[in-house]
């Protein structure tokens, strides 16, 4: 078979700019429209970050990536940390926690990846003032729901939502830009630090030593107030006042002093800085809502964050957030984008949807088709790296699971065939290992998983979430059919090897009738699994939109249903788990599914005996609650 591109450097414009390790982007007529990213990788075996999964290692020799909303803003961007602060995107690090947006209220949040490349850039200016310059396919939060910076297509159906004159946005507004800390801001940092008592916070202390050049100042060291107080001093001086008697509790800021002298000055310093305030017995309390408080801390910058003031806060909506222009700049910039783990971020103040290139093939857990299997970055040298990790002394033979964010089955594999090695690797190193698929390409290896049992604990899982062919083609297009996928279950048990299933999304009022849920789960019980978990649909952002659009075109009429199910945010209602749960449970007894393994297998998110399925893990692995997120297995 020829491949285009097959000389390194070759149809260069095909490859993802500022991809690590890039060795080639390759086409096949075998994968019309896929485009291959050829990368030499560091490192294969992977840290689970947090503690709520039943393994902490993982391998993924594949990931996909999507051309549609990507790298999407400038890099000197604020976004807005976890501590109250800013960071420009092009500096913020995998692992940061920056601030998200859960059920309308500010919420912390992780870095999950960061990103880079040059694309067309356009800058969005709004009623007060706010700029930002970003891709075309980056979306902002409206009062009206996530829109497009242009216009343009979503799928194969309809023209994307996307921004024009008029369209109001959410959040805050533009940030301030942060004091330089030059001489006259350390002059009035110190004055108004050791006038206003100085605290013990070591931050604070660290500074005052750092303007002061050594020590701690006394009072009568301190350099004389000026008569007529600057931008700069002034700045300092509130910021030193904040840290020593400043509060930020129940999301108000508020500064006191008995020194007569300094509260003056620190009214006199507010009015300077055109900052809201009111003078009340207690102090001098910042008004105007979390917009002029985060301008506050941002604009004198002190040395004690105060992320405080911003977590669970309600996401605010103001007119002043009106678009004004949306302009093409006719240029390429370098733009930035990170993955958060609520699906968004604030980047200038304006609630800002992350990027879509995660490190799985699929769709927002529902459509494995166009967009994430187009770009596909494949580790070519993943079995290598693997093999010396894992003879690494430091290694512990951890169980390694696979298939939890990347299918390692995915259509690529049929090409470059890199799960054989690794599995070899993992099972001659004495290293237990599960993959969770519903790729019907992982029967080409059974035979050499059931060899590699007889090595090792080895646990296998198939994600099939209905029957129904053609509802099936809609939601997932480019997956095998459900009945390759039973077929894949019983070729899997034949072999003695345990298969758990993860009947997962469950979909109200589409999926979840008695009969279809007895059919599907008759079905799995005759291919012979070993357990099952059952899980309901979860709309975590961008899915939800994608599967809003979905409904609205397949299933109007079950619009309101969603809306009223999902109203508080990507999990679906409580009452609906639970009936859920009470409809599976004669079901799965009648199919003997309820109990294998000695334990329940309902396994619904919300569910305090919710398991993982017999058979998705290795045998010596513990059993642990499913996490409340649906896994991605697609």
């Amino acid at each position: 078979m020829r491949w285009d591109g097959q000389k390194d450097g070759a149809d260069r414009q095909q490859a993802l700019p500022g991809l690590p390790g890039l060795v080639r982007s390759v086409r096949t007529p075998d994968f019309a429209d896929v485009v291959f990213h050829e990368v030499n990788a560091k490192s294969v075996l992977n840290k689970v970050p947090g503690g709520g999964l039943p393994f902490g290692w993982t391998v993924n020799p594949y990931r996909g990536c999507t051309h549609g909303c990507t790298y999407c803003l400038t890099g000197d961007t604020p976004v807005l940390l976890a501590n109250g602060r800013t960071k420009p995107i092009a500096d913020l690090a995998v692992g940061e926690e920056v601030f998200g947006t859960s059920q309308g209220r500010f919420a912390v949040t992780r870095v999950q990846a960061h990103w880079k490349t040059s694309k067309p850039a356009y800058r969005v200016t709004l009623s007060d003032g706010t700029q930002v310059v970003a891709g075309g396919d980056h979306r902002f939060l409206t009062d009206e729901g996530w829109k497009h910076v242009t216009p343009g297509r979503c799928d194969d159906f309809e023209e994307r939502p996307f921004l024009v004159k008029g369209s109001r946005l959410v959040g805050t507004g533009r940030f301030a830009t942060p004091p330089a800390q030059g001489g006259e801001y350390r002059v009035g940092y110190l004055w108004g630090a050791v006038r206003g008592g100085l605290p013990s916070d070591p931050d604070v202390l660290r500074r005052v030593r750092d303007f002061a050049g050594g020590g701690v100042p006394r009072e009568s060291e301190l350099v004389d107030r000026p008569v007529e107080p600057g931008e700069e001093w002034s700045k300092g001086f509130l910021a030193g006042l904040f840290d020593g008697r400043g509060s930020s509790s129940g999301g108000e800021l508020v500064m006191s002093s008995s020194d007569s002298a300094v509260f003056e000055a620190a009214v006199l310093a507010l009015m300077r800085l055109r900052v809201p305030h009111v003078v009340e017995v207690r102090g001098v309390r910042i008004t105007g809502g979390l917009a002029e408080r985060l301008r506050f801390l941002h604009l004198v910058g002190p040395a004690v964050p105060r992320g405080n003031a911003v977590e669970g806060v309600a996401v605010p909506a103001t007119p002043d957030l009106a678009v004004v222009s949306v302009e093409s700049l006719g240029v390429t910039r370098t733009l930035y984008d990170i993955t958060t783990g609520t699906g968004d971020f604030v980047a200038n103040g304006l609630v800002s949807h992350n990027c879509f290139a995660r490190n799985t093939h699929t769709y927002l857990d529902l459509d494995a088709g166009h967009d994430f299997d187009t770009q596909v970055v494949v580790k070519v040298n993943a079995v290598a790296v693997l093999e010396g990790q894992l003879r690494s002394k430091r290694w512990r033979r951890e169980h390694v699971a696979m298939g939890t964010n990347t299918d390692p089955y995915q259509r690529a594999e049929g090409r470059y065939a890199l799960m054989p090695g690794i599995i070899r690797a993992l099972a001659d190193s004495g290293t237990p290992f599960s993959i969770l698929t519903k790729g019907t390409v992982l029967s080409r290896d059974i035979p050499l998983l059931a060899r590699a049992a007889t090595s090792v604990p080895v646990g296998i899982g198939v994600s099939l979430a209905l029957l129904d062919r053609e509802l099936q083609s809609g939601l997932e297009p480019g997956t095998p059919s459900p009945q390759a996928r039973l077929e894949l279950v019983r070729r899997v048990r034949d072999a003695g090897l345990p298969c758990g299933v993860f009947v997962a999304p469950v979909l109200p009022r589409l999926t979840d009738s008695v009969e279809q849920l007895d059919e599907l789960l008759a079905s799995i019980a005759e291919a012979g699994a070993t357990g099952v978990t059952v899980l309901p649909l979860h709309l975590r952002p961008g899915a939800r939109e994608w599967f809003a659009r979905w409904l609205a075109r397949e299933r109007p009429d079950l619009v309101d249903v969603y809306r009223r199910l999902y109203a508080r945010g990507s999990y679906v209602d409580v009452r609906y788990r639970r009936w859920l749960a009470e409809r599976l449970q004669p079901l799965l007894r009648r199919h003997g599914l309820d109990a294998r393994g000695g334990r329940d297998a309902v396994g619904v998110p919300g569910d305090d005996e919710g398991v993982w399925p017999e058979g998705s893990l290795p045998a010596s692995t513990p059993t642990a609650p499913v996490v409340q997120e649906q896994l991605t297995l697609l």
